[in-house]
């Protein structure tokens, strides 16, 4: 029984990885972001179907408009990242500098 559990698992997370890769979720921030794209279209219809099926009647609240640019957010990031590297020599030359005043005031 527990070998059944444990397969079931794992082939849920593997089918899982696997919708997640073909559909572009795990490869660059273009595909992200033409993935997000088809899911903002897709999921309304799909869950009205579903709600049809059951019987149920409710409205679904209206999906907000949400500016995300993937792209834009994986670029500002790699840009911060590098300034921050680039600045690194100075400020450790700096915290040094006030490393050694800090010693020598204490040694005074």
């Amino acid at each position: 029984l527990a070998a059944r559990v444990l397969a079931t698992k794992v082939g849920i997370a593997g089918g899982a990885v696997y919708v997640a890769y073909d559909s572009g979720l795990l490869g660059g921030s273009e595909q992200g972001s033409e993935a997000l794209q088809k899911a903002r279209a897709a999921v309304p219809p799909a869950i009205e179907e579903w709600m049809k099926y059951f019987g149920l009647q409710t409205q679904l609240p209206t999906i907000p408009n949400i500016e995300f640019s993937p792209v834009q957010a994986w670029n500002s990031g790699v840009r911060w990242s590098i300034s921050r590297l680039s600045e690194a020599p100075t400020k450790a030359g700096e915290m040094t500098t006030q490393g050694v005043q800090y010693v020598r005031e204490l040694l005074k």
